[in-house]
């Protein structure tokens, strides 16, 4: 079953990528935090990208091949771009106002968001168990509301709550437009993601020269290692995800419920190493909330 391995390695990647996030953007300039953690991760495409189009390209497994693509295709994985770097930045700036305890939860919803979009626009249609999900998530959600008021920070006001959700629900449109991407017009994983993220560049810039221009001053910006390693383990964490789904005998199912359990490394962490509070009654909302997700996942 080595694709289970694959998931749960892809999900712990993803919950240390939380937590470089975290270390990273707290009180620090947001803007360049996202515009260096982008360019790295287009460096880190950039030698594949070329060698995918001179007569060196046999040396990269097929895996990490670069495809030819259209003018047409281009714009969409520009748009793609659009999508994931106002996502990105409406959850940087949340995680870097929000307890990690309370962030990284509202951000595991996203399978509840997806499933909303899914009904409204494409017709679908949400079976018993997947309704009993969403009533699951919707009030492990109200819970964490009810903690969240204790620290002072109310859900229905906190303009960085609402920039958590905004960048859940951006990021589940993001994984329907892979959908079409992927399975619609068959472009390549690899292609998809080399893409993207060089185009992330040019859309993260115009928010770094905003923040050049206006809040150098105030909001200083502070070089840490830990934005270096933001862009790898999140195109690393990608990478095992599209190996396990490719594996014949993998279960979507059992697949995205392991990746949501990303959200219990930065969920300990905060608690931990971070003094967040309210361990046991978060816990309890997060066992809950992840019980929705599976239960959502699973039909």
């Amino acid at each position: 079953m080595s694709w289970i391995f694959l998931t749960i390695a892809s999900a712990s990647l993803l919950g240390v990528y939380d937590i470089t996030k975290k270390v990273s953007v707290k009180h620090n300039a947001v803007p360049i935090v996202l515009l260096a953690s982008v360019c790295f991760g287009a460096i880190l495409w950039l030698p594949m990208l070329v060698l995918s189009h001179t007569a060196y390209r046999d040396i990269l497994p097929s895996l990490l091949l670069v495809t030819s693509l259209s003018t047409a295709e281009h714009g969409l994985l520009f748009a793609k771009s659009v999508l994931v770097g106002m996502s990105w930045t409406c959850a940087f700036f949340a995680m870097k106002h929000l307890p990690l305890s309370i962030a990284a939860p509202i951000r595991s919803t996203s399978p509840l968001w997806t499933i909303v979009i899914a009904t409204l626009f494409l017709g679908e249609r949400p079976t018993l168990w997947q309704w009993t999900g969403i009533l699951v998530v919707l009030v492990s959600f109200w819970r964490f509301s009810m903690l969240g008021a204790r620290e002072g920070i109310h859900f229905t006001r906190n303009r960085f709550v609402l920039c958590m959700v905004l960048a859940t629900l951006l990021g589940s449109l993001s994984s329907i437009y892979d959908k079409v991407l992927l399975q619609n017009l068959k472009i390549e994983p690899a292609t998809v993601q080399a893409w993207f993220t060089i185009y992330l560049v040019p859309v993260m810039l115009p928010l770094a020269m905003r923040w050049y221009k206006l809040d150098r001053v105030r909001v200083p910006f502070e070089f840490r290692r830990s934005i270096l390693m933001i862009s790898p383990l999140l195109l690393a964490a990608d990478f095992l995800y599209f190996t396990a789904l490719a594996n014949p005998d993998a279960l979507v199912s059992i697949v995205s419920t392991l990746r949501r359990c990303s959200v219990l490394i930065p969920f300990l962490f905060g608690i931990r190493a971070l003094g967040e509070a309210n361990f046991r009654s978060k816990a309890t909302c997060l066992a809950t909330m992840l019980i929705g997700v599976a239960l959502l996942s699973w039909s």
